[in-house]
């Protein structure tokens, strides 16, 4: 006897679930564009809060709101509690179930004298349904998997709250490029009013030829058609922004600063690659999907045993109400079922080959989660530092168009050059100012993009991780 319970609590602990163990860094151990000056003292994203990140007023504002009111992200809140239903269910097959019944009954036959009798039963029984002996770990198998699944959702949500507070702040910087652009244009095109004004007066005074007007006039139409463009394109940012927000935006909105003056707080280590499979949500998820994987493997192996299961029930019984629970009533039955397919065409191997090449797919999704982790952060990092170098060069090149701008007007004047020249001048410049407000925007976003990279953008990043490492482990 005490040989067959050690031999059942040995079977118990069996575990035919593959133990999980992160794959091999499927990338380089450094980013290819990372300089010395990338690991330099700075705050790891995932410290960084993305109200500390965005120091615009109106953008935190705008954030705040999608957090608040976004549906895509209310259905991915919606999501967890689902997941969460679901390990619920499977967890609570690990316990014995209980439930009782009440009934009474009437019934009509003949009886043993030949007349007709009516009699009357009353019973009451507690009853354990078929409860599985899990000696093979299939019911903590197919648990741990509900369980990884739940935890996937959760950290799925956390990617997709970062992904939406990016979204927001890259709209909410090409809105900005928009305003100034038109600001520009709406000065370049009342430039252009007064010089199309004092061209045709020194047409009327015979100075110069009507060449000189239709130039001026070409000049303003190409003003006043960016213009138009411009104003196209920032009733298209705007209306991006009232989705991701998650309805109209809200009148009382604080004072935006303009795009040079954003990148300021935008400061953020990059770390190493190692350090992307815990700060990214979206590889943490695709981490526990391998767990899932691993686990189900295990079910699908358990299935090969037998199946043993208990099941018992307790009660009582009466024709008399009164003496119903007397002990002249009670009854009971007890006894264990082992069920076992001997021959099911192959179908456990089936599902053991299927388990497995799910397992299979779920490393290989995890090593593409990080490679992608990886070029996102790789990208962004070199975008900081050539767009800050690009940025650099271009002021430099407005400030020497301004130059030739006002030196051309100066020829124009004292007759030395043609109203070409004047021409091609204003053209350049306000295509270089155009250009510069672009490259400043885009800047910006890429900044947002490597805060997202690094797994920035989730405030209650810190106390997830140890919400995550406490989650729960029995009935919830």
């Amino acid at each position: 006897m005490r040989k067959s319970l050690m031999l059942a609590l040995l079977l118990a602990g069996c575990q035919l679930a593959p133990p999980h163990s992160r794959p091999d860094l499927p990338t380089a151990p450094a980013y290819p564009a990372q300089r010395p000056a990338d690991a330099a003292p700075g705050a790891a994203a995932t410290a960084i809060a993305w109200q500390d990140f965005y120091a615009d007023p109106r953008l935190r504002a705008l954030i705040e709101a999608g957090l608040q009111r976004n549906r895509d992200l209310a259905v991915a809140t919606a999501r967890i509690a689902e997941a969460r239903g679901l390990y619920r269910i499977q967890q609570s097959e690990r316990l014995p179930g209980l439930s009782t019944t009440a009934g009474a009954a009437r019934s009509r036959a003949i009886g043993s004298s030949g007349s007709p009798e009516v009699n009357t039963r009353y019973a009451v029984t507690v009853s354990v349904p078929a409860f599985e002996l899990d000696f093979w770990g299939r019911v903590r198998a197919l648990s741990d998997a509900a369980r990884a699944q739940y935890l996937a959702t959760e950290e799925g949500e956390r990617a997709f709250r970062i992904i939406l507070i990016r979204n927001i702040a890259v709209s909410y910087f090409a809105l900005l490029e928009a305003e100034e652009r038109i600001a520009l244009a709406v000065a370049t095109v009342a430039s252009r009013e007064e010089g199309l004004r004092i061209a045709d007066l020194r047409l009327k005074a015979g100075v110069t030829s009507a060449l000189d007007t239709r130039q001026a006039e070409s000049l303003l139409t190409q003003a006043e058609a960016e213009l138009a463009g411009l104003r196209l394109a920032r009733a298209q940012a705007e209306n991006l922004l009232t989705i991701l927000a998650g309805g109209p935006l809200p009148q009382a909105l604080p004072d935006s600063l303009p795009l040079a003056a954003e990148k300021a707080s935008m400061a953020v280590a990059a770390g190493l690659p190692s350090d992307l499979l815990l700060a990214r949500p979206d590889v943490l998820a695709a981490e526990q999907q391998l767990r899932a994987a691993r686990a189900n493997i295990g079910a699908a192996r358990a299935a090969f045993f037998p199946r043993i299961a208990i099941t018992g029930n307790l009660g009582y019984a009466s024709t008399d109400l009164g003496g119903l629970f007397g002990a002249d009533g009670l009854s009971w039955s007890f006894g264990p079922a082992v069920s076992l397919p001997i021959f099911d065409w192959g179908a456990r191997r089936g599902n053991l080959e299927a388990a497995r090449a799910r397992g299979d797919i779920a490393v290989a999704s995890y090593e593409s989660a990080v490679q992608q982790a990886f070029r996102e952060v790789a990208d962004a990092l070199a975008g900081r530092r050539w767009l800050a170098e690009q940025v650099a060069a271009q002021g430099r090149a407005v400030d020497a168009q301004r130059q030739i701008a006002r030196l051309a007007q100066i020829r124009y004047r004292e007759g030395v050059a043609g109203y070409l020249e004047v021409l091609d001048a204003e053209r350049n410049l306000f295509t270089a100012e155009q250009a510069l407000i672009g490259l400043r925007r885009a800047e910006l976003q890429n900044l947002a993009s490597l805060y997202a990279a690094l797994g920035g953008g989730n405030g209650a990043a810190v106390t997830d991780q140890s919400e995550r490492a406490s989650a729960p482990q029995g009935p919830l």
